[in-house]
């Protein structure tokens, strides 16, 4: 049986105890929340903290979903702690960022969606993870406390790649801020094996529309891969060259191939490169496609 090192524990009650936690015991020191990323990697010494610092009494403090008045514009704001399963059931949160319930319906399984938190999988920075993917594609902002205070940082800049994040060793993820604007939807497709296993691929989009009409303009668009070791730079590419476009099947034909291109993933058990190259191609014209549609339908924000 696999089980992981030895390691000290402590429980904090508060974000500051924890920060002062993180500082005090150093590099050394990790957070569980819900456990479900970190345990396993515990247990194949993948991760050997000498202290884990439990943050669950923190729930109170950072298990929120504030989506605003309905239908008005402004910033949706969810807090580290909040559970899988309360984002999947917000019908709030799904009217305006409808991506976030296509993609908690797809994330592993009741049980999982029970306990694991979206800072959780925020922090993970697992690659085949799907939140990543759903807060790249929106845009979002993470809110992070050390002990200097608090700071902003851009989705972007907080994936710094696989398994790594820009958070300092004594600092902890508070909020995920990400923007309602006019006109704009977005989507996840995902392709697994079974029901609540790892993505084979996965693919998301937010769309922005400008005009009326049976074919509007795409005025903005983000376009995330998950699982197939996508390039940043090429996925950023693909997106700026969607705007300005009409959004019809040619263009999502289009953005499909450059899909396909940008990525470079790993055959494996789950399916050969070109198999994943092509889901990689299909999914993003399939997200695409029903963020266009969802934006067509979607009531104007007040305030915008």
């Amino acid at each position: 049986m696999q089980v992981p090192g030895p390691f000290e524990y402590e429980r904090a009650t508060s974000v500051e105890q924890a920060v002062g936690l993180l500082d005090r015991l150093g590099e050394d020191a990790m957070i569980v929340a819900g456990g479900h990323s970190l345990l396993p990697m515990m247990k194949l010494r993948i991760a050997n903290p000498e202290y884990l610092i439990d943050i669950n009494d923190l729930a109170a403090e950072l298990g929120y979903l504030d989506v605003g008045p309905p239908g008005a514009a402004g910033t949706v704001r969810i807090g580290a702690m909040t559970r899988h399963r309360d984002v999947l059931e917000s019908d709030a949160l799904a009217a305006v960022l409808p991506i976030f319930r296509d993609a908690e319906k797809v994330i592993a399984d009741p049980v999982v969606r029970n306990r694991g938190t979206v800072g959780g999988s925020l922090c993970q920075a697992d690659p085949a993870e799907d939140l990543t993917t759903v807060c790249a594609v929106l845009g979002a902002v993470c809110l992070a406390r050390g002990p200097a205070g608090e700071r902003e940082i851009g989705i972007d800049d907080f994936l710094q790649g696989s398994y790594e994040t820009a958070l300092a060793h004594n600092e902890i993820l508070l909020e995920v801020r990400i923007p309602v604007r006019a006109r704009t939807a977005s989507a996840y497709a995902k392709v697994e094996r079974r029901v609540g296993d790892w993505a084979v691929t996965a693919a998301g989009a937010q769309v922005t529309l400008d005009g009326d009409g049976p074919e509007p303009t795409i005025a903005a668009a983000r376009v995330g891969l998950t699982a197939v070791n996508p390039d940043p730079e090429a996925l950023r590419a693909l997106s700026d060259a969607l705007a300005g476009k009409p959004a019809t099947e040619a263009t999502f034909a289009e953005a499909g191939a450059a899909a396909a291109a940008a990525c470079d993933p790993v055959g494996d058990m789950r399916g050969s490169v070109d198999y994943k190259r092509h889901l990689a191609g299909e999914l993003t014209i399939r997200t695409l496609r029903r963020s266009v549609e969802r934006a067509r339908n979607a009531p104007e924000p007040q305030g915008v």
